[in-house]
Protein backbone atom coordinates (compact mmCIF):
# COMPACT_ATOMS: atom_id res chain seq x y z
CA UNK A 1 0.00 0.00 0.00
CA UNK A 2 1.84 3.44 -1.00
CA UNK A 3 1.61 5.78 2.00
CA UNK A 4 -1.03 8.77 1.37
CA UNK A 5 2.28 11.59 1.30
CA UNK A 6 4.06 9.58 -1.44
CA UNK A 7 1.07 9.22 -2.96
CA UNK A 8 -0.01 12.64 -3.40
CA UNK A 9 3.86 13.58 -4.71
CA UNK A 10 2.98 10.95 -7.62
CA UNK A 11 -0.17 12.36 -8.69
CA UNK A 12 1.52 16.02 -9.06
CA UNK A 13 -1.23 17.76 -11.91
CA UNK A 14 -0.62 17.14 -15.37
CA UNK A 15 -1.57 20.12 -16.95
CA UNK A 16 -1.96 20.03 -20.33
CA UNK A 17 0.18 22.92 -22.08
CA UNK A 18 -2.17 25.73 -23.43
CA UNK A 19 -2.92 25.07 -27.07
CA UNK A 20 -1.71 28.17 -28.02
CA UNK A 21 1.14 29.29 -25.79
CA UNK A 22 3.68 28.83 -28.38
CA UNK A 23 3.50 28.68 -31.66
CA UNK A 24 4.51 25.12 -32.74
CA UNK A 25 1.48 24.29 -30.34
CA UNK A 26 -1.24 26.13 -32.65
CA UNK A 27 -4.12 23.67 -33.34
CA UNK A 28 -4.82 23.85 -37.34
CA UNK A 29 -8.16 26.01 -38.13
CA UNK A 30 -11.14 24.43 -37.42
CA UNK A 31 -12.99 22.33 -39.52
CA UNK A 32 -16.11 20.12 -38.64
CA UNK A 33 -16.16 16.28 -40.05
CA UNK A 34 -19.50 17.14 -41.61
CA UNK A 35 -20.42 20.43 -41.95
CA UNK A 36 -23.71 20.81 -39.96
CA UNK A 37 -26.67 22.03 -42.41
CA UNK A 38 -30.24 22.77 -41.22
CA UNK A 39 -32.55 20.17 -40.86
CA UNK A 40 -36.00 21.76 -42.60
CA UNK A 41 -39.40 20.02 -42.59
CA UNK A 42 -39.51 17.98 -45.16
CA UNK A 43 -41.94 19.02 -48.40
CA UNK A 44 -43.32 15.59 -49.47
CA UNK A 45 -46.51 16.25 -47.31
CA UNK A 46 -47.08 20.16 -48.66
CA UNK A 47 -44.94 21.68 -46.15
CA UNK A 48 -42.93 24.43 -47.11
CA UNK A 49 -39.38 23.52 -46.00
CA UNK A 50 -36.13 23.39 -48.41
CA UNK A 51 -36.59 20.10 -50.68
CA UNK A 52 -32.49 20.11 -51.57
CA UNK A 53 -31.83 20.18 -47.85
CA UNK A 54 -34.14 17.99 -46.71
CA UNK A 55 -32.96 15.41 -49.49
CA UNK A 56 -29.16 15.96 -47.97
CA UNK A 57 -30.24 14.88 -44.48
CA UNK A 58 -31.87 11.97 -46.35
CA UNK A 59 -28.76 10.96 -47.88
CA UNK A 60 -30.50 11.12 -50.79
CA UNK A 61 -27.64 13.22 -52.75
CA UNK A 62 -28.40 12.98 -55.99
CA UNK A 63 -31.58 14.67 -55.11
CA UNK A 64 -30.19 16.98 -53.17
CA UNK A 65 -28.13 18.11 -56.42
CA UNK A 66 -30.85 18.23 -58.70
CA UNK A 67 -33.11 20.73 -56.26
CA UNK A 68 -30.23 23.07 -55.31
CA UNK A 69 -29.57 23.05 -58.82
CA UNK A 70 -32.95 24.24 -59.85
CA UNK A 71 -33.37 27.08 -56.99
CA UNK A 72 -29.67 28.47 -58.77
CA UNK A 73 -31.78 28.78 -61.85
CA UNK A 74 -34.80 29.82 -60.15
CA UNK A 75 -32.66 32.12 -57.82
CA UNK A 76 -34.66 31.01 -54.82
CA UNK A 77 -33.05 31.30 -52.03
CA UNK A 78 -29.42 30.68 -54.28
CA UNK A 79 -26.87 31.53 -52.16
CA UNK A 80 -27.46 28.67 -49.47
CA UNK A 81 -28.50 26.36 -52.81
CA UNK A 82 -24.63 27.21 -53.99
CA UNK A 83 -23.42 26.56 -50.59
CA UNK A 84 -25.17 23.01 -50.91
CA UNK A 85 -23.92 22.32 -54.32
CA UNK A 86 -20.26 23.07 -53.13
CA UNK A 87 -20.15 20.72 -50.33
CA UNK A 88 -21.51 17.75 -52.32
CA UNK A 89 -18.75 18.50 -55.00
CA UNK A 90 -16.18 18.93 -52.12
CA UNK A 91 -17.21 15.63 -50.42
CA UNK A 92 -18.10 13.39 -53.37
CA UNK A 93 -21.69 12.92 -52.06
CA UNK A 94 -23.59 11.91 -55.54
CA UNK A 95 -20.90 13.17 -57.79
CA UNK A 96 -17.32 13.17 -58.23
CA UNK A 97 -15.31 14.76 -55.94
CA UNK A 98 -13.91 18.04 -56.88
CA UNK A 99 -13.08 20.56 -54.47
CA UNK A 100 -11.74 23.22 -57.34
CA UNK A 101 -16.01 22.65 -58.32
CA UNK A 102 -16.72 22.98 -54.73
CA UNK A 103 -14.39 26.26 -54.46
CA UNK A 104 -16.28 28.02 -57.38
CA UNK A 105 -19.56 27.19 -55.83
CA UNK A 106 -18.23 28.57 -52.37
CA UNK A 107 -17.06 31.60 -54.15
CA UNK A 108 -20.45 32.10 -55.47
CA UNK A 109 -21.98 31.43 -52.52
CA UNK A 110 -19.67 33.67 -50.00
CA UNK A 111 -20.37 36.78 -52.64
CA UNK A 112 -23.85 36.26 -52.28
CA UNK A 113 -23.20 36.42 -48.06
CA UNK A 114 -23.94 32.89 -47.04
CA UNK A 115 -21.35 32.44 -44.58
CA UNK A 116 -21.10 29.06 -44.44
CA UNK A 117 -19.85 29.62 -47.68
CA UNK A 118 -17.07 32.00 -46.42
CA UNK A 119 -16.03 29.21 -43.70
CA UNK A 120 -15.70 26.65 -46.58
CA UNK A 121 -14.09 28.61 -48.85
CA UNK A 122 -11.31 29.81 -46.20
CA UNK A 123 -11.11 26.32 -45.15
CA UNK A 124 -10.18 25.04 -49.11
CA UNK A 125 -8.26 28.63 -49.47
CA UNK A 126 -5.87 27.76 -46.32
CA UNK A 127 -5.01 24.17 -47.77
CA UNK A 128 -4.65 25.21 -51.48
CA UNK A 129 -6.82 22.61 -52.06
CA UNK A 130 -9.25 23.38 -55.20
CA UNK A 131 -7.91 26.72 -54.78
CA UNK A 132 -4.74 28.81 -54.55
CA UNK A 133 -3.46 29.13 -51.12
CA UNK A 134 -4.14 32.14 -49.74
CA UNK A 135 -3.73 32.53 -46.23
CA UNK A 136 -4.41 36.21 -46.08
CA UNK A 137 -7.72 35.36 -48.20
CA UNK A 138 -8.85 32.83 -45.64
CA UNK A 139 -8.65 35.26 -43.01
CA UNK A 140 -10.60 37.64 -44.64
CA UNK A 141 -13.07 34.94 -45.01
CA UNK A 142 -13.18 33.83 -41.34
CA UNK A 143 -13.66 38.02 -40.62
CA UNK A 144 -16.34 38.63 -42.39
CA UNK A 145 -18.34 35.44 -41.52
CA UNK A 146 -17.35 35.95 -37.68
CA UNK A 147 -19.06 39.30 -38.03
CA UNK A 148 -21.32 37.75 -39.41
CA UNK A 149 -22.07 35.71 -36.39
CA UNK A 150 -20.53 32.74 -37.03
CA UNK A 151 -19.29 30.70 -34.12
CA UNK A 152 -16.56 28.33 -35.70
CA UNK A 153 -15.42 31.57 -37.69
CA UNK A 154 -14.58 33.50 -34.59
CA UNK A 155 -13.41 31.28 -33.04
CA UNK A 156 -10.67 30.63 -36.04
CA UNK A 157 -10.45 34.11 -35.81
CA UNK A 158 -9.09 33.72 -32.12
CA UNK A 159 -6.42 30.98 -33.77
CA UNK A 160 -5.30 33.13 -36.10
CA UNK A 161 -4.85 36.30 -33.68
CA UNK A 162 -2.71 33.78 -31.90
CA UNK A 163 -0.48 32.69 -35.09
CA UNK A 164 0.33 36.33 -35.81
CA UNK A 165 0.69 35.03 -39.73
CA UNK A 166 -2.18 36.32 -41.81
CA UNK A 167 -3.42 38.83 -39.32
CA UNK A 168 -0.85 40.78 -36.24
CA UNK A 169 -0.21 38.86 -33.33
CA UNK A 170 -2.59 39.80 -30.75
CA UNK A 171 -3.99 37.88 -27.46
CA UNK A 172 -6.73 40.20 -26.18
CA UNK A 173 -8.06 40.17 -29.40
CA UNK A 174 -7.75 36.34 -29.68
CA UNK A 175 -9.06 36.14 -26.13
CA UNK A 176 -12.02 38.14 -27.71
CA UNK A 177 -12.58 36.01 -30.27
CA UNK A 178 -12.62 32.81 -28.27
CA UNK A 179 -15.23 34.23 -25.81
CA UNK A 180 -17.64 35.20 -28.26
CA UNK A 181 -17.47 31.62 -29.96
CA UNK A 182 -17.85 30.46 -26.68
CA UNK A 183 -20.95 31.80 -25.62
CA UNK A 184 -22.44 30.66 -28.88
CA UNK A 185 -21.78 27.31 -27.60
CA UNK A 186 -18.64 26.25 -29.47
CA UNK A 187 -16.81 23.46 -27.45
CA UNK A 188 -13.12 24.73 -29.28
CA UNK A 189 -13.84 28.19 -28.33
CA UNK A 190 -14.70 27.49 -24.71
CA UNK A 191 -11.47 25.15 -24.17
CA UNK A 192 -9.55 27.78 -25.41
CA UNK A 193 -10.78 31.05 -23.60
CA UNK A 194 -10.84 28.75 -20.20
CA UNK A 195 -6.85 27.59 -21.20
CA UNK A 196 -6.06 31.42 -21.50
CA UNK A 197 -8.60 32.76 -18.31
CA UNK A 198 -6.50 30.29 -16.47
CA UNK A 199 -3.19 31.36 -17.59
CA UNK A 200 -3.92 35.25 -17.41
CA UNK A 201 -3.39 35.39 -21.59
CA UNK A 202 -4.86 38.34 -23.06
CA UNK A 203 -7.36 38.57 -20.23
CA UNK A 204 -7.37 38.90 -16.67
CA UNK A 205 -6.85 35.99 -14.40
CA UNK A 206 -10.20 33.92 -13.47
CA UNK A 207 -9.91 30.13 -12.62
CA UNK A 208 -13.27 29.69 -11.28
CA UNK A 209 -14.26 30.66 -15.18
CA UNK A 210 -11.88 28.94 -16.86
CA UNK A 211 -13.20 26.01 -14.65
CA UNK A 212 -16.37 26.85 -15.62
CA UNK A 213 -15.94 26.58 -19.13
CA UNK A 214 -13.59 23.88 -19.31
CA UNK A 215 -16.45 21.82 -17.58
CA UNK A 216 -19.09 22.89 -20.45
CA UNK A 217 -16.60 21.77 -23.37
CA UNK A 218 -16.14 18.91 -21.42
CA UNK A 219 -20.09 18.41 -21.22
CA UNK A 220 -20.26 19.22 -25.05
CA UNK A 221 -17.39 16.42 -25.67
CA UNK A 222 -14.17 17.64 -26.33
CA UNK A 223 -11.67 15.49 -24.72
CA UNK A 224 -8.47 17.68 -24.06
CA UNK A 225 -11.16 19.88 -21.85
CA UNK A 226 -12.63 16.53 -20.02
CA UNK A 227 -9.13 15.88 -19.18
CA UNK A 228 -8.06 19.38 -17.89
CA UNK A 229 -11.48 19.39 -16.19
CA UNK A 230 -10.96 16.47 -14.37
CA UNK A 231 -7.49 17.44 -13.15
CA UNK A 232 -9.55 20.76 -11.82
CA UNK A 233 -11.66 18.65 -9.73
CA UNK A 234 -9.15 16.43 -8.45
CA UNK A 235 -6.98 19.72 -7.33
CA UNK A 236 -9.52 22.09 -6.26
CA UNK A 237 -8.32 24.39 -8.56
CA UNK A 238 -11.20 27.19 -9.90
CA UNK A 239 -14.19 24.44 -8.44
CA UNK A 240 -14.38 22.36 -5.25
CA UNK A 241 -11.83 19.74 -4.57
CA UNK A 242 -13.31 16.29 -4.91
CA UNK A 243 -11.57 13.23 -6.07
CA UNK A 244 -13.74 11.03 -6.36
CA UNK A 245 -15.97 13.07 -8.86
CA UNK A 246 -12.28 13.65 -10.22
CA UNK A 247 -11.59 9.83 -10.78
CA UNK A 248 -14.97 9.46 -12.50
CA UNK A 249 -14.46 11.73 -14.61
CA UNK A 250 -11.11 10.48 -15.43
CA UNK A 251 -12.88 7.30 -15.71
CA UNK A 252 -15.15 8.17 -18.57
CA UNK A 253 -12.24 9.90 -20.39
CA UNK A 254 -9.94 6.92 -20.15
CA UNK A 255 -12.92 4.90 -21.60
CA UNK A 256 -13.22 6.80 -24.49
CA UNK A 257 -9.56 6.34 -25.45
CA UNK A 258 -7.60 9.99 -23.86
CA UNK A 259 -4.14 8.32 -23.18
CA UNK A 260 -3.54 10.84 -20.32
CA UNK A 261 -6.67 10.05 -18.93
CA UNK A 262 -5.84 6.30 -19.08
CA UNK A 263 -2.37 7.14 -16.76
CA UNK A 264 -4.17 9.27 -14.41
CA UNK A 265 -6.54 6.81 -13.44
CA UNK A 266 -3.92 3.88 -13.47
CA UNK A 267 -1.97 6.48 -10.74
CA UNK A 268 -5.62 6.85 -8.83
CA UNK A 269 -5.83 2.90 -8.69
CA UNK A 270 -2.40 2.65 -7.67
CA UNK A 271 -2.83 5.24 -5.11
CA UNK A 272 -5.96 4.47 -3.75
CA UNK A 273 -6.93 8.59 -4.74
CA UNK A 274 -10.90 8.83 -5.35
CA UNK A 275 -11.00 4.78 -5.78
CA UNK A 276 -10.41 1.76 -4.17
CA UNK A 277 -6.74 1.05 -4.40
CA UNK A 278 -6.62 -1.89 -6.95
CA UNK A 279 -3.33 -2.76 -7.86
CA UNK A 280 -4.52 -4.65 -11.12
CA UNK A 281 -6.74 -2.25 -12.63
CA UNK A 282 -3.76 0.04 -12.26
CA UNK A 283 -1.55 -1.68 -14.28
CA UNK A 284 -4.98 -3.13 -17.08
CA UNK A 285 -4.80 1.08 -17.36
CA UNK A 286 -1.09 1.46 -17.79
CA UNK A 287 -1.14 -1.21 -20.03
CA UNK A 288 -3.56 -0.08 -22.23
CA UNK A 289 -1.96 3.28 -21.81
CA UNK A 290 1.56 2.49 -23.14
CA UNK A 291 -0.15 0.57 -26.13
CA UNK A 292 -0.54 3.97 -26.90
CA UNK A 293 3.32 5.11 -26.21
CA UNK A 294 2.36 6.38 -22.74
CA UNK A 295 5.77 6.00 -20.24
CA UNK A 296 5.42 6.55 -16.62
CA UNK A 297 8.25 5.56 -14.56
CA UNK A 298 6.40 5.20 -11.50
CA UNK A 299 3.68 3.07 -13.37
CA UNK A 300 5.98 0.67 -14.82
CA UNK A 301 7.83 0.23 -11.62
CA UNK A 302 4.15 -0.74 -10.45
CA UNK A 303 4.73 -3.69 -13.26
CA UNK A 304 7.82 -4.40 -12.81
CA UNK A 305 6.75 -5.10 -9.44
CA UNK A 306 3.88 -7.71 -9.75
CA UNK A 307 3.67 -11.00 -9.11
CA UNK A 308 3.15 -13.06 -12.53
CA UNK A 309 -0.45 -14.11 -11.38
CA UNK A 310 -1.11 -10.18 -10.73
CA UNK A 311 0.49 -9.84 -14.67
CA UNK A 312 -1.71 -12.27 -16.01
CA UNK A 313 -5.03 -10.87 -14.14
CA UNK A 314 -4.15 -7.93 -15.65
CA UNK A 315 -3.81 -8.27 -18.43
CA UNK A 316 -7.29 -10.00 -18.72
CA UNK A 317 -8.42 -7.04 -17.24
CA UNK A 318 -6.79 -4.84 -20.04
CA UNK A 319 -8.72 -6.99 -22.80
CA UNK A 320 -12.28 -6.74 -20.58
CA UNK A 321 -11.28 -2.54 -20.92
CA UNK A 322 -10.55 -2.67 -24.38
CA UNK A 323 -13.80 -3.70 -24.96
CA UNK A 324 -15.50 -1.25 -22.73
CA UNK A 325 -13.30 1.69 -24.27
CA UNK A 326 -15.12 0.49 -27.59
CA UNK A 327 -18.46 0.78 -26.60
CA UNK A 328 -17.75 3.65 -24.74
CA UNK A 329 -21.17 5.70 -25.76
CA UNK A 330 -23.00 3.14 -23.53
CA UNK A 331 -20.73 1.23 -21.65
CA UNK A 332 -20.70 1.97 -17.52
CA UNK A 333 -17.69 2.65 -15.64
CA UNK A 334 -14.88 0.53 -14.86
CA UNK A 335 -15.79 0.35 -10.80
CA UNK A 336 -17.55 2.95 -8.61
CA UNK A 337 -15.41 5.22 -6.95
CA UNK A 338 -14.64 4.87 -3.14
CA UNK A 339 -17.30 5.63 -0.93
CA UNK A 340 -20.06 4.64 -3.24
CA UNK A 341 -20.01 8.05 -4.93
Amino acid sequence: MIGRAVAAALLVPLLCGAAFSQGPSLPPIAKEDMPLLPAPPPVEDGGTGDAAYAAYQRGAYVTAMEFAQRRVRENRDAASAMTLIGLLHENGFGTRRDTAQAAEWYGKAAAAGDTNAMVSLALLKLEGDGTAKDTKGAADLFEKAAGRGDPLARYNMGLIHMQGESRPRDPKKAAEDFRVAAEAGNADAQYAYATMLREGQGVAEDRVEGARLLGLAAAAGHGDAAVEFAISVFNGDGVPKNEERAAVLFLESALRGNVIAQTRVARLYAAGRGVEADRIRAAAWYMIAREKGAKDRYLDDVLAGMTEDETVKAEGRAAALRGESARAGTAGLDAPPAGGQ
